[in-house]
């Protein structure tokens, strides 16, 4: 059984969707006058692990012991990335 909704609380959702759509505009803008400069992926620390996570999606691309290839993985991603959006252009 589903119980009716108080009417601020749906005003308040009215408004945070609107808030949700303006930053997801924001944030479209910001990303089109960066370019291709920003960062595609990252190193994420899980325990004794590091996973490389594409920051886009949110998806795990791979893991490494170490920091250090952790961060070279992070690297070649990076650079296969750029060659796939220079070839296109």
């Amino acid at each position: 059984m589903q119980t009716a909704m108080h009417p601020a609380f749906q005003q308040k959702i009215a408004v945070l969707a609107a808030l949700l759509e303006r930053s997801k505009a924001v944030r479209a803008e910001a990303r089109t006058k960066i370019g291709d400069s920003a960062p595609r992926f990252q190193a994420a620390n899980k325990g004794s692990t590091w996973d490389v996570i594409e920051i886009a999606s949110g998806e795990k691309k791979g893991h490494a012991y170490s920091y250090h290839a952790a961060m070279q993985f992070v690297d070649v991603m990076e650079a296969a990335a750029t060659r796939k959006l220079v070839g296109r252009q």
